[in-house]
């Protein structure tokens, strides 16, 4: 019991550190500038796969990461998920680097509801009736945001639709995390690459031309996206699946706070409504899959069949 207790608590402080370092990216981006968003993407791509590639060999973990890429089918999986990774970091970065923090983090609070509607649709999944009225109320949010700002909230729907059909995508594969990466961002980095040197043939890289800092932390992109994901590996090795869910609304908790502190962002009376109103729907919405998770837990005690 005690072992168990204390991998319970080290799964937490991973997991919180993993959640805090997604939460405070929207402090981090900004001082790329007066690197392009597409080019901080590029950047993140290419030092990223240096970082994985030197844990790789730190651990000795090449010959076990080629065994699994031998995998033809993992591997479609894995470059159909670096293209959808690369259209969330997009979106963030560029939201995020643009003045819609709130957007993003509105992104991340529709992503659970946005992930069983994929479930269903894809997954041929059913929905309990919680889970309905809290697509239901969250729909109705989007609405009002949408009415509110003469425009779909895209920034949001992108950052979460490509999250969640990243999500998707990644239950069909069974690589870890580090070795995930690493071919992730390997089929991206031939296009990173190219699109640096043409920055750098037009004249307009920033990489290089703007202090040893702005060189430094554009570097640093690839150790900043690799440690979270180590970190949330770790802790959901250590933690039940429900643990780990509530955890997950640490991140768009901290952009929200971060976007109307620190960035300053204007929340108007609708889109007060519009954030309350996807609250009680994350708030429906997590309650039913507690009480859901308990009533597996007491089935399972009492020997009766989980359906």
């Amino acid at each position: 019991m005690a072992l168990v207790t204390q991998q319970t608590r080290s799964g937490l402080v991973f997991g919180v550190l993993a959640y805090l370092g997604w939460g405070l990216f929207p402090l981090y981006w900004p001082l790329l500038e007066p690197a392009s968003p597409f080019e901080v993407l590029a950047h993140r791509v290419v030092w990223s796969l240096v970082f994985c590639a030197g844990l790789l060999t730190l651990t000795r973990r090449w010959h076990s990461f080629a065994t699994l890429v031998r995998d033809r089918s993992q591997l479609i999986w894995l470059a159909l998920a670096s293209m959808v990774i690369a259209v969330n970091w997009g979106s963030f970065i560029w939201g995020v680097n643009n003045g819609y923090v709130l957007e993003v983090s509105l992104g991340y609070f529709i992503n659970p509801l946005i992930t069983v509607l994929f479930a269903v649709f894809f997954l041929k999944e059913s929905l309990r009736r919680q889970q309905w009225i809290a697509v239901g109320v969250g729909a109705v949010a989007v609405g009002i945001l949408t009415v509110d700002l003469g425009r779909p909230p895209w920034i949001a729907l992108l950052v979460s639709a490509s999250f969640a059909v990243y999500g998707l995508i990644k239950k069909r594969t069974s690589l870890g995390a580090v070795e995930a990466l690493t071919v992730e961002t390997t089929v991206l980095f031939p296009f990173a690459l190219g699109f640096l040197v043409l920055l750098q043939t037009r004249g307009d890289l920033a990489f290089g031309h703007h202090g040893a800092g702005n060189t430094t932390l554009l570097v640093l992109t690839g150790v900043v996206t690799a440690i979270p994901l180590l970190l949330f590996a770790a802790a959901a090795s250590r933690l039940n699946l429900s643990t780990v869910g509530l955890l997950q609304y640490l991140v768009p908790i901290l952009h929200f706070t971060l976007g109307l502190t620190v960035f300053g962002e204007q929340m108007g009376s609708a889109r007060w409504i519009g954030f309350v109103l996807i609250w009680i729907a994350l708030a429906i919405f997590t309650l039913d899959a507690w009480r859901s998770h308990r009533r597996s837990l007491r089935r399972a005690a009492d020997g009766t069949p989980v359906l």
